[in-house]
């Protein structure tokens, strides 16, 4: 098949960000698809420059990160960032002709806040949303662009494991969403050897966007979660390394945390997996949203952790529904629950090392995840 995937890699230049839409994109193509990478910024383009500390409207910037994530990993000519009537990377016209022969346009997570004609072309049109609760939400508070993407969509998919359960508080909006797992292209995420590890780490954005208001309640970030657990490298031995984007690093630092700039540790692919693989296992915290409504929600993180064969100490979202829980990823509620999961991964990290790797092999592997995808995408 042709494929056309949408995605935000240059107007979000992170390198955990790009490997999101890097598992689909290399997983696509390992099962034999042709696949076109298609980044739509509507009339204009506006990146945050980490490096300058301001927002460019330019395009090299943006294009220069697509460019160096896609084109080593052999997908040269098949990229396009668009914004207005600019464009870099494959000819328009050469575009505009896969466009015209795509069997399926993939649009993950950013709505298309420009529809053009050609966006029509593609024989299926889905959607996937990757904020689970979040998404659902701002559709229901009237955002256009999410509304019209989907709208434009022919299924409508989630990593929201739990929506539609009796307990879970995300709105369906009236649609089905089918469930889907965010996938990991394992021959790129080969089990790390140990030499040495010490740190469990975490890396996190303290504020990714406004809050949302739903039936009266509001749903927030992870800094409405992480300071319940600011406390826990002062009641273990264990060490902490987080990535910080954001927040009160100086303030981390004095509750016995080893913080590094969130942008410099994972700004590109390499980076964020060497940061990744140099861990001895993930702590994380999720957004307040997604604990409060727990849609099941799993992180696309955790999935490189786990194929690096490294255990994940997550906060829970309503994963025991679908996930095996306590071999090689371990959840917590409460921060007794963390401590708990700390000494539990310590004295049998082997175990866990091994059970880790094992279940991004049963359960993530883009293999299986994007053939079931397709199938029903398709169908």
């Amino acid at each position: 098949m042709i494929v056309i995937f949408a995605s935000a890699i240059g107007r979000f230049p992170i390198g955990g960000n790009a490997w999101s839409d890097l598992q689909y994109l290399l997983g696509l193509r390992a099962l034999g698809h042709d696949i076109f990478y298609l980044e739509e910024c509507g009339p204009e383009s506006w990146v945050y420059n980490w490096e300058t500390e301001q927002i460019t409207t330019q395009l090299d910037y943006p294009t220069n990160y697509v460019r160096n994530c896609l084109e080593p990993l052999g997908f040269e000519n098949q990229w396009i960032y668009r914004a207005g009537d600019c464009s870099v990377g494959m000819a328009v016209d050469e575009f505009l002709e896969v466009c015209s022969q795509a069997d399926l346009m993939i649009v993950r997570g950013s709505p298309l806040s420009l529809w053009r004609d050609e966006y029509e072309e593609p024989q299926r049109r889905i959607f996937i949303d990757a904020d689970p609760g979040f998404t659902q939400i701002n559709i229901a508070c009237g955002n256009s662009e999410l509304a019209n993407t989907i709208e434009r969509c022919d299924c409508l998919f989630t990593i929201g494991q739990r929506i539609g359960a009796e307990d879970c508080l995300i709105p369906t909006m009236g649609r089905h969403w089918l469930k889907t797992l965010p996938p990991v292209a394992l021959p790129y995420w080969s089990a790390a050897e140990d030499n040495d590890t010490t740190h469990f780490s975490s890396i996190m954005q303290w504020h990714s966007y406004r809050e949302v208001v739903y039936e009266g309640v509001t749903y927030g970030n992870k800094n409405k979660e992480f300071l319940k657990f600011i406390d826990i490298p002062q009641l273990t031995k264990q060490q902490f390394r987080i990535a910080l984007s954001g927040g009160f690093p100086d303030e981390l630092s004095q509750h016995g945390w080893e913080v590094t700039p969130g942008w410099v540790a994972s700004f590109t692919p390499e980076s964020y997996q060497r940061f990744v693989q140099e861990s001895l296992a993930e702590f994380g915290v999720a957004k307040q949203g997604y604990v409060a409504t727990q849609g099941g929600w799993f992180s696309d993180r955790s999935v490189c952790y786990l194929a690096s064969g490294k255990p994940v100490l997550v906060q829970d979202t309503g994963l025991g529904d679908w996930l095996p829980i306590g071999e090689g990823i371990l959840t917590f509620h409460d921060l007794s629950e963390a401590l708990n999961g700390i000494e539990a991964i310590n004295t049998d990290y082997e175990k866990h090392r091994h059970a880790a790797r094992r279940l991004a092999e049963e359960y993530f592997d883009s293999n299986k995840v994007l053939s079931s995808l397709l199938e029903a995408a398709m169908s």
